[in-house]
């Protein structure tokens, strides 16, 4: 009579670890996503065709992320006033098909970089698409956002209010 009640308690417990490690695996995939959509709100933008405008909210860190394309490849960019270019990651740049020309002096919130120059064929945000845009590809950034600078901001107009950035195309 023992050895089924000893068989009875084991399943017991495998199916409470069981029970148990589910439930951590439910929990650590709802906060992956919840801490994902706090790093870029942005992610799931939908953008109706022939719209002008594009509308971003702030990150919990304060900036604004979006995704976008470049060369028709998916990547995140970082909407940064502070920066006069585009800014890839040199990581990224063969994924990208971008080509590292000359090698150029930077100054960064880091301090100075040597970065190599190149020309991004496509750049798109949204409803907008920039051709032959210059910018850099940088060994000292680390994580793969793309700083999106003004080489290509100054071509928008910008309205905050909030949290919330809309982009829209001048005229």
């Amino acid at each position: 009579m023992s050895a089924p009640n000893h068989d009875t308690r084991r399943i017991g417990r495998v199916m409470t670890w069981l029970a148990a490690l589910s439930l951590l695996g439910l929990l650590w995939l709802f906060f992956d996503e919840q801490l994902a959509d706090q790093l870029n709100p942005n992610r799931s933008l939908v953008v109706a065709p022939g719209a002008g405008e594009l509308v971003l909210k702030r990150n919990r860190m304060g900036h604004y992320v979006a995704p976008g394309t470049i060369n028709g490849q998916p990547v995140t960019f970082l909407l940064d006033t502070g920066a006069t270019q585009v800014s890839v990651p040199a990581h990224l740049g063969r994924d990208l098909g971008l080509q590292p020309g000359a090698a150029a002096q930077v100054i960064t919130a880091n301090g100075t970089v040597t970065v190599r120059m190149t020309v991004i064929d496509e750049l798109g945000l949204g409803p907008f698409l920039a051709r032959q845009v210059r910018g850099h590809l940088n060994p000292g950034m680390r994580d793969d956002q793309i700083l999106l600078g003004m080489s290509v901001l100054k071509h928008l107009e910008f309205i905050q209010r909030g949290d919330t950035l809309i982009l829209r195309a001048p005229g």
